[in-house]
């Protein structure tokens, strides 16, 4: 049946996704994640959260025997919005989430991976949404993601081949942050999200909600956006601490208000 769960670090919450042998992101699964995500939600003590996938791969897609238990379309668009909505909630979080991507990242694993605000692969890991090649679209918001992030002539090509792209490559067309060797992806994932969880919990919310209108693409509601929040944020207890800091040449003391 599978699992996602959950350990601290910290600040730093660790999902991990349990689901041999390929993680293959099915409806429990999904649902497992969205409770692991209420749970981080209201844990002020959780200031940044990785997800990575136990065993051979990160995830290799969706669980497609699950999808011959689907017999109405109505039926299977629900499953799709379904897995939008979790995955929103990730885009949408005031929390940084990191993806550690081994082995593989295909079809629902790669769009759960693009919900992420980072992403850290290990040297050699494929990337690719080839459900083309079943017959199938991707269903969790993997047409609207991928295009943003390599852009429409890239997406499309990937999309329309099916063919996957290995770390190297998906780090030069932007879809990945950083390429480590193999081995050493979660541990870098760690020391990035202990770096964040210093920030000041009231700007980086502030900030990942902003960047939300940059990744729909909303320029002028963006730039209110971060008017606002500019205000807000400087109106904050961390933000009169972290000048003050500046000023007296010290490092600031966060108390993510």
């Amino acid at each position: 049946m599978g699992d996602v769960k959950m350990t601290c670090e910290g600040r730093v919450a660790v999902l991990t996704i349990q689901h041999p042998p390929a993680n293959a992101l099915s409806s429990a699964i999904i649902e497992a994640l969205d409770v692991q995500l209420t749970k981080i939600e209201a844990d002020s003590e959780v200031k940044a959260v990785i997800i990575h996938g136990e065993g051979r791969f990160f995830s290799a897609g969706a669980d497609i025997k699950e999808f011959t238990q689907v017999s109405t379309s109505e039926a299977f668009s629900h499953l799709s919005r379904k897995g939008q909505a979790v995955f929103n909630r990730i885009e949408g979080s005031s929390k940084p989430f990191i993806a550690v991507i081994h082995g593989a990242a295909l079809g629902g694993g790669l769009e759960l991976a693009m919900a992420c605000h980072l992403r850290i692969a290990e040297a050699g890991t494929a990337f690719g949404l080839p459900e083309l090649n079943l017959g199938l679209i991707p269903g969790f918001a993997g047409t609207q993601r991928l295009s943003q992030l390599v852009g429409l002539p890239k997406a499309t090509e990937m999309m329309l081949t099916g063919e996957p792209i290995r770390a190297e490559e998906a780090l030069k067309w932007g879809l990945i942050n950083r390429v480590t060797e193999e081995g050493i992806a979660l541990e870098q994932a760690k020391q990035l999200a202990q770096l964040i969880a210093e920030k000041s919990a009231v700007s980086v919310g502030h900030l990942l909600s902003c960047l939300v209108e940059a990744r729909q693409g909303r320029y002028g509601q963006g730039m209110e956006k971060e008017a606002l929040s500019f205000g807000e944020v400087f109106a904050s207890q961390d933000a009169q601490e972290g000048i003050q800091a500046f000023i007296e040449k010290r490092k600031p003391q966060f108390k993510d208000i």
